[in-house]
């Protein structure tokens, strides 16, 4: 009578288990499947699937912490991704029952809507370039063209050892230079930025920003640059700086104070660009270097999704360029004008450009 009893106290203890495991979210789900892919403009169905016994309250679904929608139950919330930043992007599904809340996450990645647009060049005009410049950085403003260039004079180990880092400025249509600053010889100098009367450049790995006057190029301040991986390009839209770090990470800073207020992930239909380097901003979208190819992107700086792609390998070919010369690296815009010049590091020219349809 007793082994009776005892049986059915523990078939009662596991059937009350299994409905408190049923309460609990036992069972329950969240679509889409994790890491499932969709082209931007694409719409995401979310759905909570969970067993007939379980009856939430209420569902609320977030994007990155964002709010998305809402239902009572398992039907469908279609959520469109026409402006949505790329990339890898968390949702979550809050379900609450009878007071309590317990989440459910899953995660997709966002691509480009279509492949890139591919353009050419036409070559306007040819100007000669420093060949001892290592250009990182390449801004063009009110007649003068500005250049960084990168180098260690006194490397840190495991460096090589190739000259100083420089900041220069040029009057490009006289062929002549303004002013030439050797930068700090144990830093490898990268790109910069012209905001208001200052210029703003970083450092490759010294995770230090130094800053000068516009006019003078005379070191006014330094601070520390924490954001991303390394440093490496810049431009700026008139309201906000764009910096990358040698990822397919673009990443927003204030314009006064140089601190990161917010980011977008290149992706182009296939998935993450990496490498992303020096930058220029023309008309509304990032045009950006592709370290060590021959390729420019042209960026939406909303949704980092790459809308054209600018083949310049027979710009300079390696076979016809200057000694020492390296890869393509250098893009300046002359907002009053439409020019458009790129370089290398250490070439010998610097060419205007426009770009054209295939």
């Amino acid at each position: 009578m007793n082994k009776r009893i005892l049986l059915f106290a523990l078939v009662a203890l596991l059937a009350y288990g299994c409905k408190d495991k049923k309460d609990d979210g036992a069972g329950i789900t969240l679509s889409p499947d994790a890491g499932t892919p969709y082209k931007s403009g694409d719409v995401i169905n979310l759905k909570v699937n969970y067993p007939k016994e379980y009856q939430p309250d209420s569902i609320v679904y977030l994007m990155d912490s964002v709010r998305i929608g809402s239902a009572k139950d398992s039907s469908v919330v279609a959520f469109k991704t026409d402006s949505t930043a790329l990339g890898a992007r968390i949702i979550v599904a809050k379900v609450y029952k009878a007071g309590k809340v317990e989440d459910f996450t899953t995660n997709i990645v966002l691509l480009a809507a279509k492949a890139p647009e591919e353009l050419t060049f036409k070559v306007e005009k040819v100007f000669p370039h420093d060949t001892a410049s290592y250009t990182e950085g390449l801004v063009y403003q009110d007649g003068v063209l500005y250049e960084s260039g990168g180098g260690y004079l006194d490397p840190p180990n495991g460096e090589q050892k190739d000259g100083q880092s420089i900041l220069a400025k040029y009057d490009l249509a006289a062929g002549k230079t303004i002013k030439k600053v050797m930068v700090n010889p144990k830093v490898f100098a990268e790109g910069i930025v012209v905001v208001g009367n200052k210029i703003m450049q970083l450092t490759w790995k010294e995770k230090i920003g130094y800053v000068y006057d516009k006019n003078t190029l005379q070191l006014l301040d330094t601070f520390t640059n924490n954001v991303g991986a390394e440093g490496w390009g810049m431009c700026f839209d008139g309201k906000k700086i764009y910096m990358d770090d040698s990822t397919n990470r673009i990443w927003f800073l204030d314009k006064d104070t140089y601190r990161q207020t917010g980011f977008v992930d290149v992706y182009d239909d296939k998935g993450a660009v990496n490498a992303i380097n020096e930058l220029e901003f023309i008309d509304g979208k990032i045009y950006a270097n592709v370290y060590e190819t021959d390729n420019i992107l042209v960026i939406d700086p909303r949704t980092g999704a790459v809308l054209q792609k600018i083949d310049l390998k027979e710009l300079y070919p390696e076979a016809s360029r200057n000694p020492n010369a390296n890869v393509l690296n250098g893009i300046a815009y002359d907002k009053a004008t439409g020019r458009i010049f790129i370089t290398g590091k250490k070439w010998n020219k610097l060419f205007q450009v426009k770009f054209v349809k295939k």
